[in-house]
């Protein structure tokens, strides 16, 4: 599949851009040796394809969400541009210079680009406090200076995340907080050096519904306030319409459509994409959803030739095993890879649908609803509630019990 074009058009330069970005890992086989056989046949060793051919900019001021199942591709992603694991071959732009693959200045680039992971349990060190934790990045960056300043950079940070008064918190342990405030813990730790791009990879998905919200609010504010370009990981396409302002679907290690969050959500142009939005709770839907291309992706060893998607799509054309569709144009900087879109297609004018596959139908034969939107710029997330309180943020777990 081409790389598409997945910067905004008309925006600035990229902070961070990825350039046919490709992550083979190589298959330890239950054989020993076997990858040398192969190799000795003239016959290539196998790979697992998690990442294949991605382009992506991310843009000062803006959040850009990437969507897909489990194996997509998502998390190695954000792995390969927060240059935790190398790249198979492609490249990565930072403020339009080359990234070399050296590690010699690996330093300057993590004070630029951070990441915030998924569990923040796991991610913070249970024997350390929070005073401990946020200690680091400044240390490491050699930028803590007297002992007085750097516990005013600390309180400084965990007040731009909403954990105030700081004393409260400073001297707590992750077991002693809750879930939404170990993230912020996590996301503060992450802002002490001042980034330019943030990489959250599903930082709600470990968390109770009714504090996703609050960290959701968290990183638009960031943007908003602090300029950051925010790459946010998710597989929950309700908060990535929510919170980005583009979105990217990964589907077997590519991206199948990317384009403006509103677009994508409310006139999905491929049928991945339409499957993960009938998927999606609504609250307002009566009747069950039928899903059209359920079932599971092939092997990521083996992928299958032309379009990966093809064997789930209720869809499919001779032309989706012969060649492997290129990004085209949706209108609006919307584009999908998908050969539904192609000019002169008689099957997408057989659907009655233009160029655009119809979407996924209810039992009663009704399409499904799209993601709710209210009056303004974001939607309602469904599961999460737009009432929702933001109870993580001034929560203080008792430890007298």
């Amino acid at each position: 599949m081409t790389a598409p074009m997945l910067a905004a058009p008309g925006t600035t330069t990229a902070v961070l851009e990825a350039r046919s970005l490709t992550k083979h890992f190589p298959v330890h086989g239950r054989v020993p040796g076997a990858g040398r056989r192969l190799a000795r046949a003239g016959r290539p060793a196998p790979v697992v394809h998690a990442v294949d051919d991605v382009s992506l900019a991310l843009t000062a001021g803006s959040v850009t969400a990437v969507v897909g199942e489990s194996g997509s591709g998502k998390s190695t992603l954000a792995r390969l541009m927060s240059r935790l694991i190398t790249p198979t071959s492609g490249e990565l732009l930072l403020h339009g210079r080359a990234v070399p693959r050296s590690q010699r200045r690996h330093l300057d680039y993590a004070k630029t680009v951070q990441m915030v992971l998924q569990d923040p349990f796991a991610s913070l060190n249970p024997i350390h406090d929070v005073h401990y934790h946020l200690s680091r990045p400044f240390k490491v960056h050699g930028m803590a200076g007297s002992a007085a300043d750097l516990d005013a950079k600390i309180a400084t940070v965990l007040d731009r995340v909403a954990l105030t008064p700081a004393d409260l918190f400073v001297h707590k342990y992750p077991h002693e907080l809750s879930g939404g405030q170990r993230q912020r813990v996590a996301i503060a730790r992450a802002l002490a050096v001042q980034p330019r791009v943030l990489v959250a990879d599903e930082p709600v998905s470990m968390l109770d519904v009714s504090i996703r919200l609050g960290v959701l609010n968290l990183l638009a504010d960031l943007r908003d306030r602090d300029e950051l370009a925010i790459l946010y990981i998710t597989h929950d396409i309700a908060s990535a319409r929510y919170l980005a302002d583009r979105i990217v679907v990964m589907y077997a290690g590519q991206v199948v459509e990317s384009g403006p969050a509103v677009e994508v959500t409310d006139a999905p142009a491929h049928p991945y994409t339409q499957l993960l939005l009938s998927a999606a709770p609504d609250p307002q839907r009566v009747t069950p959803v039928a899903l059209r291309g359920a079932g599971a992706p092939r092997s990521a060893v083996a992928p299958p030739s032309g379009c990966r998607f093809r064997l789930r799509c209720p869809y499919a054309m001779a032309i989706c095993a012969e060649q492997a569709p290129p990004a085209f144009p949706a209108g609006n900087g919307h584009e999908s890879a998908c050969w539904l879109l192609g000019e002169g297609n008689e099957s997408s004018a057989a659907h009655g649908q233009g160029t655009k596959p119809v979407p996924a139908t209810t039992s009663a034969g009704e399409a499904t609803s799209r993601v709710p939107a209210l009056p303004g710029r974001r939607p309602t997330v469904p599961g999460v509630g737009e009432d929702t309180p933001d109870t993580d943020r001034g929560e203080v777990m008792s430890t007298d019990e």
